[in-house]
Parts: C-alpha cells; structure tokens; sequence
C-alpha cells in the first residue's frame, strides 16, 4: 500500500501517460501544422495617448501599457491623484490585495508637503471622538494591575499644532476602513470642512489595481451615491 501511494504520488499512471502523450502530439499538431491557419487572432492595440482611449482599450482586451512595463514602475494618473486630493479633500481608495501599490500615491503627496497621520480602523474607535476631542484609552491591565483610564489629546488637532510652518497640511489616512460603519465614513468624509489643513484617505475595500473615488460619494453624502 505504501509502494503504491508513493508511485502515484510521484509519477502519473501509464494510462495518464499515453493520454498526455496524445495531447501533446495534437497541441503540436495545432500550432504548427494546417489547423494553426485555423486559430482566432488577437484583436486590439495597446494604446497610451489619452485617457479615454487607454480606457476603451483596456475595457475591449485587458490589456493596458501597465502589463507591459510594470505596475509598479509608473503610474500615469499621479497628476490626477494630486488634483482629485485637493478638489474632493477626502477620497476612498481601493488597492491591490497584494499590497505595495498605493505606496507611490503616499509618497507623492508627501512631495507636495504633506505630513501624515496613519491610522487603522480596528481599534480606532468613535473617530469624531479620537480625532478631535480628548478621548479616554483604557490600557491592558492583564488581570493584575488595576483597571486605569488614561486621557489623550485629539489625534488631529495635536498633530495640527505641532506641523512646521512650510507644512502644506495634514494628510490622514486610514487603512482597513472597510470595517467602518456608514455613519463612520460620513465623519471622516466631511472632517476637511472642520479642519481646512485636513486631507482624509480611506482605504475602503480591495481592487485589480488602484483605484478611488470621493468618499463622500462611499459614504453616501451625495445624490446617487453606491452603497458599500
């Protein structure tokens, strides 16, 4: 029973064998002989010239000049990312599962001036609390030290009085923000028009590649918003 296991494990049957013999002699027999006259062609250019057309083209074959020289080499919507920034103020943002992507767009803003507040949302609790009034942490007590209450500054506010006076604004962003609820997002959407240095991130959820949108338009503050 052993012996037999280990064979199978390590070396296909000799049934399996001649059928994938036979496949293989026809694949050869498709590509190189009468029937390769046969086989559909690959339709569609790859283009790069405007943004429309990039579109179009990438929506008729899924093909894009991305495929061709990285995903991580250049990023052509950079400029768009830094007027959509300063247009919306708060934007939610859907990257790679992979990771790593959305590094240049952080990197990019800090160019600009910006400084950065990073936050995740597990654990952040009531952000309107946390961000912009003092706000009690509770920390670890372990089951031996004696529960203690300990009391922080607002997160925002601290960081806004301590940026240097070249500063461009405060960038805040928040990862995993798919955890947040509805009323969550809706705070830190419209926290920019409380504090005007304020620019918000919130990454909302997982794509192909990086997209956003305003997340206002995530939280559901504009007329025929999608809903999460």
């Amino acid at each position: 029973m052993v012996a037999t296991t280990s064979c199978f494990y390590y070396a296909a049957p000799a049934a399996l064998r001649k059928t994938n013999h036979l496949r293989q002699n026809q694949l050869r027999l498709d590509i190189f002989g009468n029937n390769a006259t046969t086989r559909k062609p690959r339709n569609g250019l790859v283009m790069c010239s405007n943004e429309s057309t990039e579109s179009e083209s990438e929506s008729e074959d899924g093909w894009g000049i991305q495929d061709f020289i990285g995903g991580d080499l250049a990023k052509f919507d950079l400029g768009k990312w830094l007027s959509d920034v300063e247009e919306h103020k708060s934007l939610a943002i859907y990257t790679p599962h992979e990771g790593g992507y959305e590094g240049r767009y952080f990197t990019r803003l800090r160019y600009q001036g910006y400084y950065f507040l990073d936050l995740s949302a597990r654990g952040l609790g009531d952000p309107e609390t946390t961000l912009t009034k003092v706000h009690p942490v509770c920390p670890a007590h372990v089951g031996k030290q004696p529960i203690a209450r300990w009391y922080f500054p607002p997160e925002v506010d601290f960081r806004l009085s301590v940026l240097p006076p070249d500063a461009k604004g405060l960038i805040v962003w928040v990862i995993e923000a798919k955890v947040l609820s509805k009323a969550e997002l809706q705070f830190l959407a419209i926290l920019p028009e409380l504090r005007p240095k304020v620019r918000v991130i919130a990454e909302c959820g997982n794509w192909r590649k990086v997209v956003w949108r305003p997340l206002k338009e995530a939280a559901g503050l504009t007329e025929g918003a999608l809903s999460n």
